[in-house]
């Protein structure tokens, strides 16, 4: 669990960042699980950009996948959703 100075910090490491994967029109299927999990071992804090207008169902997408992927929501602004997993030799070095 991370507390909220951690999560700032993440929050500003974000902000220069883009989108690594896109959930389009047909939701979080299995494949689009996949490439969010290949891009947390690669990067561990990543942005998602949700083609869905809706924003319960963009909250449930986040919600979906950190419970899937056992990841921490960052960040849920407009259609960017931001999803971090610290890997074992971790990169990011929180405060």
């Amino acid at each position: 669990m991370l507390n909220s100075k951690q999560i700032s910090y993440l929050k500003s490491l974000s902000h220069s960042i883009d989108a690594v994967v896109q959930i389009g029109n047909k939701g979080l299927s299995d494949a689009v699980i996949k490439e969010i999990e290949g891009s947390l071992k690669a990067h561990e804090l990543i942005k998602i950009q949700a083609q869905v207008n809706d924003k319960k169902k963009r909250q449930d997408f986040l919600n979906l996948i950190c419970k899937k992927l056992n990841a921490i929501s960052i960040n849920h602004i407009g259609k960017q959703l931001v999803v971090f997993r610290a890997n074992e030799d971790s990169k990011i070095k929180l405060p």
